[in-house]
């Protein structure tokens, strides 16, 4: 590994790989012999045993730490993200986390009136560090939610990125791609906060720490498949 990578294998007080909830996580979940194969396990347990929940949303430090997510077992795209960043970098693997725009034609309107838009701000994903170069990866939406949406899940191999597809079962558009914020070693935390706050001023998420009145009782993916 680069000593320039050595950054991006470190414990931080997010990706906080050193607890229990986490070490659990990736002895349950780990398999394979290669470094890809290992990295690819992890990304499919992220992407399917953490649901992907966009209502019960916290934004305090604390419940942003990847041991959180693992212990709640549910998460929104940034949790998710940084969650698999934390498990790979655990094994060794270098990873930091990207956050991006992303449109989504295909949000429910429940989704559309609580945050009065389509545009997803500071979307978040993952870039990992194998067979010498950084490929992208984002475990947001699980498989059973996927099934429920008719949208098609994100598949990983560890050697091309895996980002969001333009279109979904049916050839209409899902996601695409507005502005792309980059990567960092750790979650920018201010820097997510100040965004949302820009876009989402109605909800007053620094005030509530929380997209307003997300926290509901509503089960997204019950919603999603009509129940």
């Amino acid at each position: 590994m680069e000593a320039s990578h050595k950054e991006f294998t470190e414990d931080t007080f997010y990706l906080d790989y050193h607890t229990e909830s986490l070490k659990n996580f990736v002895s349950k979940h780990l398999q394979g012999e290669s470094e890809t194969e290992k990295v690819v396990s992890l990304y499919y347990a992220v992407r399917d045993q953490i649901k992907y929940d966009p209502y019960h949303i916290i934004l305090s430090k604390e419940e942003l730490r990847a041991s959180r997510v693992v212990e709640r077992r549910y998460g929104f795209c940034v949790e998710k993200a940084l969650l698999l960043a934390a498990c790979i970098r655990s094994i060794g693997v270098p990873a930091k986390l990207g956050f991006a725009n992303v449109k989504n034609h295909l949000t429910s309107p429940r989704l559309a009136e609580l945050m009065k838009t389509d545009i997803f701000v500071f979307h978040g994903y993952t870039d990992i560090f194998l067979e010498g170069r950084w490929v992208k990866a984002t475990p947001a939406f699980n498989n059973s939610l996927c099934e429920r949406t008719g949208t098609l899940p994100l598949d990983f191999d560890g050697k091309t990125d895996s980002i969001f597809h333009p279109l979904d079962k049916e050839g209409k558009k899902h996601m695409e791609y507005l502005k792309d914020f980059g990567s960092f070693p750790d979650l920018p935390y201010d820097r997510m906060m100040d965004e949302y706050e820009e876009h989402y001023s109605h909800l007053k998420v620094k005030e509530n720490l929380s997209f307003g009145n997300f926290r509901i009782k509503s089960d997204f993916e019950k919603e999603a498949r009509g129940g």
